[in-house]
């Protein structure tokens, strides 16, 4: 995982396949030299459902014990709920072990911070320093040495929060999830169950190697077959991300949903300084509908991270990403999907429409082609002087009426290539053309 000139951490902590990158020796290392630089703990550790979660857990939590250091084990719980454990518990640091959207065999890494935020990069470089420095390790003996304790009440705490952030009950309204045999396999079907939905669950039977398989937040596709007139809402493995599925079985992906709920917090005066966060993939549709709404925009690089340091900054409530993450800065540290869920079915409970009428009202979504290309390393896109340059040509030809976006992604070995156009064939057309160059520039 330490390769020389390489940071070891991504945008959303570190990722690799599990038990060959991301090794249990590596976790262990880990976990020392994050809890060298705590003077005490407690440190909260999760995981999802997969296969690999377990043997990192155990791993990460003997280093963090070897430098003396307490760890509360919450288990199985998504991502949101280990941020609000950290949070509620007076723990020093949390760990999510996740690879969040990625296939079974894959598996990561992600360091909280005492308020359940994701460390800022200086921190996680502070990580890095002291673990590629290595031994000596601080090495406490007998009492000194640190022990583990079940977190019982985790899953309690946050579900009864997520609760309490509904205005309504659901009472009489139906919904199906999809909780992509990943880590809200129980908890999101109780908290619509509390709030007095019907829920049906697909996807909630996880065997340590079926999460996101052809389930959840990047395959809403399964969901659409299932709803059949109901809305849906669809998790990825650790669950902080979501989406929606309307009655007409088309995805509500996180521009829809936050244009909706932007809208519904104006108007009961709510939306903190009339601002939405969002990133530099949101659609064009977005931004035309927030301007006809009167609400200002902030666009940030891609990554829940970057959304997060902006809200803060800016003193923002509403933010998040197309691809499902969305914060609630009022309510939550972190991108959370049951919470993104929960307040867009109360503004249904709240308005009596259907989630079709309220998308059909706030946003008319620009034709967005987005195309994943596998490279061997995308560190050498900013030099590929002969793919700036065929963006630059195609940006020309789109004009006013369209936008192109290339970016290598800070999970995956992958160069993401985005366009958007007034027609979809031309969008299509346009992304096909770059993709070929992509492919060159890395051949």
């Amino acid at each position: 995982m330490l390769r020389e000139g390489h940071r070891l951490f991504g945008t959303d902590g570190i990722r690799g396949v599990a038990n060959s990158a991301l090794t249990p020796e590596f976790a262990l290392a880990l976990g020392r030299a994050s809890g060298e630089l705590l003077d005490f703990g407690p440190v909260v550790v999760g995981r999802d459902t997969r296969r690999s979660g377990e043997m990192l857990s155990t791993a990460l939590q003997a280093g963090f014990h070897a430098v003396g250091i307490d760890t509360l084990d919450a288990g199985v719980l998504p991502s949101p709920a280990i941020a609000h454990a950290t949070a509620h518990s007076g723990a020093m640091m949390g760990v999510v072990i996740s690879a969040s959207h990625n296939p079974a065999p894959d598996n990561g890494i992600k360091l909280l911070g005492a308020a359940g935020f994701k460390l800022t990069d200086a921190d996680e470089d502070r990580v890095e320093a002291r673990l590629r420095r290595g031994a000596p390790w601080r090495t406490p003996v007998g009492p000194g040495v640190g022990s583990r304790f079940v977190h019982a009440d985790a899953a309690e705490a946050y579900i009864q929060s997520v609760v309490q952030a509904a205005d309504h009950t659901l009472q009489g309204m139906e919904f199906v999830l999809d909780t992509a045999n990943g880590a809200a396999f129980k908890t999101a079907p109780e908290i619509f169950r509390r709030l007095k939905a019907s829920v049906d669950v697909l996807a909630a039977d996880p065997d340590g190697t079926n999460i996101n398989d052809g389930v959840g937040a990047t395959h809403p596709e399964a969901l659409a077959r299932s709803a059949r007139g109901r809305v849906g809402f669809a998790f990825d493995g650790d669950a902080d991300r979501l989406i929606a599925i309307d009655e007409n079985g088309i995805p509500a992906n996180g521009d829809v949903v936050m244009a909706i709920l932007a809208r519904h917090m104006k108007e009961r005066n709510v939306l903190a300084n009339n601002l939405v966060v969002t990133t530099v993939m949101a659609n064009l549709g977005f931004h035309k509908a927030m301007r006809e709404l009167g609400i200002d925009v902030i666009s940030t690089a891609v990554g829940d991270r970057y959304v997060l340091e902006s809200m803060k900054e800016h003193g923002a409530v509403l933010g998040g990403e197309q691809s499902g993450h969305m914060i609630f800065l009022d309510t939550s540290t972190t991108g959370d999907g049951t919470l993104s869920a929960v307040k867009l079915a109360d503004v249904m409970a709240s308005t009596g429409k259907e989630l079709r009428e309220l998308r059909a009202e706030v946003i008319t979504e620009f034709p967005q082609i987005l195309r994943n290309v596998r490279v061997v390393d995308a560190s050498g896109l900013a030099g590929a002087d002969l793919l700036w340059a065929a963006v630059a040509d195609v940006e020309r030809e789109l004009g006013d009426n369209g936008r192109v976006l290339v970016r290598a992604s800070g999970t995956e070995p992958v160069v993401r290539v985005m366009v958007e156009a007034a027609e979809k064939s031309v969008a299509l057309s346009k992304t096909e053309e770059l993709i070929a160059v992509v492919r060159a520039a890395f051949a």
